[in-house]
């Protein structure tokens, strides 16, 4: 339905009713269709006015429709009386409301008002991170660092996850800033990149290495480089840090995965006891591993393969390097179908002990497990990020060794059918600080998403 240009009667709203093929829907058809177009904001008022004398009052729908179409033109005043009037008439709204409502103001000179409407929102739900965000920007943007970085810490508290857009934002704008305070909070970032084995893409590097540079008085010197093998910087001549853990920090994890994630109370898995037992008998009288394998996992690499092959082809390839396997497998996998060989499965069994779980089961505990039980050397192959793990962790301590043993351990990489066993990196691939250096490994692209893709390159930022 194509909206009219300007405003329209009442009788002539009518008429495009009546001529419309499902009249009882024709309002809400309109509105959508003016969201599209952005009719003038006239236009839309006109029908709201329309429906308001016909039926005394407007629907919240369509009060949240034409919002949305105020706050897509930066129409503030509207933005408030439709505010005034929902507030009036509903006790709350739902969230996707008071999401526009904030991005709307928060984009004005009335920016202060969406903090009102986030304190509203907090009394009911935890606010979502596009709300946060708008007030965020809105404080950076008028230079309230201070403000900023309190929303930023109650988010994070709140457990909603900030986007690296956000995070690069604090660095935008606080260029050149001077305060000890505001220089703190945005270290705190970085460690919250490093806690949280986040890599910052390009324009993210860009943004940080211009902020130090851009401190007043800090003789900050940032520059491009790639990590010597050895892991040195060849910049700053700073060895990294080592990507092993030490003995003590090794059995620290191990004892703490042990207890928290497979004896502890993980909502994740979905095992029986008894499955579990058998199974750390079965682990307990074939140690140690060298590789363990979580089958199903793998069995999903290519698509177009059948299962059983993927996993043929994961097997034969690390059974080249003498290596002692384990795979996980599930007991479906036993059954002779399109998807699982007999003869293949066999030839598989000769190469490689396997655990057949129950089909309900879950494989982390278990991969975890034997991994963790046959030693420091022991590797595991997986394209899971095992994240719901790492939230079981109770302290940041372990969750910070947990990720640093997983980018040591996990083998993800396949090269043309063949997993690629690169040696580990002897230095830890995450951002580091010794005070006066900042090592941060950046990616060349955007990626939201967690990666277990290692980056080579690097932004060594030194004190002159």
């Amino acid at each position: 339905v194509q909206p009219p240009e300007k405003p329209l009667q009442a009788e002539e709203w009518d008429k495009l009713k009546e001529d419309f093929q499902s009249p009882e829907i024709f309002e809400e058809v309109m509105l959508n269709s003016m969201i599209r177009c952005n009719s003038p904001i006239d236009v839309a008022k006109s029908l709201l006015t329309h429906l308001a004398k016909r039926n005394g009052d407007v629907a919240y729908n369509m009060l949240v429709k034409y919002l949305t179409l105020c706050v897509q033109q930066g129409q503030v005043s509207e933005i408030c009386d439709v505010y005034d009037i929902m507030k009036a008439r509903f006790k709350i709204l739902e969230s996707g409301a008071y999401s526009l409502l904030i991005r709307g103001l928060s984009n004005s000179n009335q920016w202060r008002m969406a903090l009102t409407v986030l304190e509203e929102v907090k009394k009911i739900m935890i606010p979502s991170r596009t709300c946060y965000e708008s007030c965020i920007k809105a404080a950076s943007r008028h230079q309230e660092m201070k403000l900023a970085f309190e929303l930023y810490s109650e988010m994070l508290a709140k457990d909603v996850v900030p986007t690296l857009h956000i995070l690069q934002s604090f660095f935008d704008f606080s260029r050149g800033v001077k305060g000890a305070e505001l220089q703190k909070e945005l270290f705190g970032v970085l460690l919250y990149l490093r806690e949280n084995q986040i890599y910052p893409h390009r324009t993210f590097m860009q943004s940080i290495k211009l902020w130090f540079e851009s401190l007043p008085g800090g003789n900050w010197r940032g520059r491009l480089t790639k990590i010597r093998d050895s892991g040195q910087c060849p910049v700053c001549n700073h060895q990294l840090e080592d990507s092993n853990l030490t003995e003590e920090e090794y059995s620290h994890l191990s004892e703490r995965i042990i207890k928290d994630v497979i004896h502890g109370t993980d909502t994740f898995r979905k095992t029986t006891p008894e499955e579990l037992e058998a199974f750390q008998t079965f682990v307990e009288n074939r140690l140690p591993f060298d590789i363990v394998i979580d089958g199903l996992n793998v069995s999903h690499i290519k698509s177009r393969k059948m299962q059983c092959e993927n996993l043929f082809d994961a097997v034969n390839c690390l059974a080249k390097e003498n290596a002692r396997l384990l795979v996980l497998g599930r007991k479906h996998m036993l059954t002779n179908s399109s998807n699982w060989k007999r003869e293949m499965m066999k030839e598989m069994q000769s190469k490689a002990d396997f655990f057949f779980a129950e089909n309900i089961s879950e494989d982390d505990p278990f991969l975890l497990y034997a991994t963790l039980r046959s030693g420091k050397h022991c590797r595991f192959v997986s394209r899971d990020f095992l994240r719901d793990h790492k939230a079981c962790l109770s302290d940041s301590l372990t969750r910070h060794l947990f990720r640093k043993w997983q980018r040591g351990h996990q083998i993800v990489k396949m090269f043309s059918l063949c997993f690629s066993l690169q040696p580990a990196f002897r230095y830890d691939c995450v951002v580091q600080t010794t005070g006066d250096t900042w090592h941060i490994p950046y990616k060349d692209v955007f990626e939201e998403k967690y990666s277990y893709q290692i980056p080579r390159k690097w932004l060594c930022v030194h004190q002159k």
